[in-house]
């Protein structure tokens, strides 16, 4: 299981743009629900943050190790995602990479996603399940 928090610098100027393609994503909201299964997210938040006049953009998801790229994915809404990144991520801010050290998560949902009891603790070097 993969347990990841991204942060990311929106373009400036690619604010509205941020606006539309949030929109979007409620609008599709079952789509974007469809796109998840390939990928085996289990969960997947996205944040806005702004510092003074920068923008970010922060991921938080769980993933199984064993999900598809979404550069791979024949769905719509991936393909737009993608030309949404490309247009509005500043590639020269280097993301930031959140380490997880616990994951603490009732039974109940543990079980109810197929987790299992250890996958609650994560590594301490990669931020992964163990």
């Amino acid at each position: 299981m993969k347990v990841e928090l991204s942060k990311y610098r929106v373009i400036p100027g690619k604010e509205r743009r941020v606006d539309a393609w949030i929109d979007a994503l409620k609008r599709r909201y079952e789509e974007a629900l469809e796109t998840l299964e390939r990928e085996e997210m289990q969960v997947e938040v996205i944040f806005r943050e702004v510092e003074g006049d920068e923008h970010f953009l922060f991921w938080f998801t769980i993933q199984r190790e064993t999900g598809a790229d979404v550069e791979t994915s024949p769905h719509d809404l991936d393909k737009v995602h993608i030309d949404f990144w490309n247009e509005c991520i500043d590639k020269t801010y280097e993301p930031r990479e959140s380490v997880a050290q616990l994951a603490l998560v009732p039974r109940r949902i543990s079980r109810a996603a197929g987790w299992g009891e250890t996958e609650r603790w994560l590594d301490e070097e990669d931020g992964s399940a163990s």
